[in-house]
């Protein structure tokens, strides 16, 4: 069976940006439960990665614009004949229900700033080896309370994302599926194309070339240079082919 990989670029800072705090939340959810030292620091280190996302720029702004810009495009699908009605009904109104909860969470983030262990931990992570049980005993007595007690805690930190990652999760799901993968070929490990004002390049390259892509570009424009993984005895394919999706 071959094995084949999915590589996404973003072609503008906001997508840049929602795909970063969607791979942190993803990153901290395989931490759970937590039961130990190295789960607990795998946790609260995204925590404080995302906690510096969101600190940059209008992101709850730009997503609810965007959740408006997505029910506009359902509406022109709409005019078009033998489009599935029911599917862009149910779709518009899980934008706008993600809208209202999202539009009316408090700020994004701040039960997660205000929370004490998170501060202190946040505090030492930049440390090296600064979250010993010497330097955090407030850390190291939280890992010592029942199971239930901390799974209680991190399920209260969660639901504080929830309004931001739901509304995510469905724009993100929209903009992937907006466009199909279709065959490309590159020459002497090059390709450029127009981006058609797409937001998101998703590229599927089969395992057995061991073989990367280097993606440039932004909306209207976009190049990709294929790399061999060994960059001394690797070698490029005259011609590659891949699939090539501009969401």
């Amino acid at each position: 069976m071959t094995t084949q990989i999915l590589y996404e670029h973003p072609l503008n800072e906001k997508m840049r940006t929602w795909l970063r705090i969607e791979f942190l939340i993803q990153q901290f959810e395989t931490a759970l439960p937590i039961t130990d030292s190295a789960s607990a620091l795998h946790f609260f280190r995204n925590i404080g990665d995302l906690l510096d996302v969101f600190e940059r720029g209008e992101i709850r702004t730009d997503i609810l614009k965007e959740l408006e810009r997505q029910q506009r495009k359902l509406l022109n699908w709409a005019e078009v004949p033998g489009v599935d009605m029911q599917l862009i009904d149910s779709l518009r109104g899980q934008l706008k229900e993600r809208g209202s909860v999202l539009m009316s969470a408090p700020r994004i983030g701040q039960y997660l700033r205000e929370d004490r262990l998170i501060a202190l931990v946040r505090q030492r992570l930049s440390i090296p080896g600064g979250c010993c049980s010497f330097d955090l005993p407030t850390l190291h007595l939280w890992l010592h309370l029942p199971q239930a007690q901390r799974d209680e805690q991190i399920e209260l930190w969660r639901n504080s994302l929830q309004p931001i990652k739901s509304s995510l999760d469905l724009l993100l799901d929209i903009i992937r599926n907006s466009a199909p993968l279709r065959k490309q070929t590159s020459l002497n490990g090059f390709y450029q194309d127009n981006g058609d004002d797409a937001d998101l390049l998703r590229l599927r390259m089969e395992l057995v070339d061991q073989v990367y892509p280097q993606i440039s570009g932004h909306k209207s424009r976009f190049a990709i240079r294929f790399l061999p993984l060994d960059s001394e005895h690797g070698t490029i394919p005259e011609r590659l082919d891949f699939d090539l999706a501009c969401c």
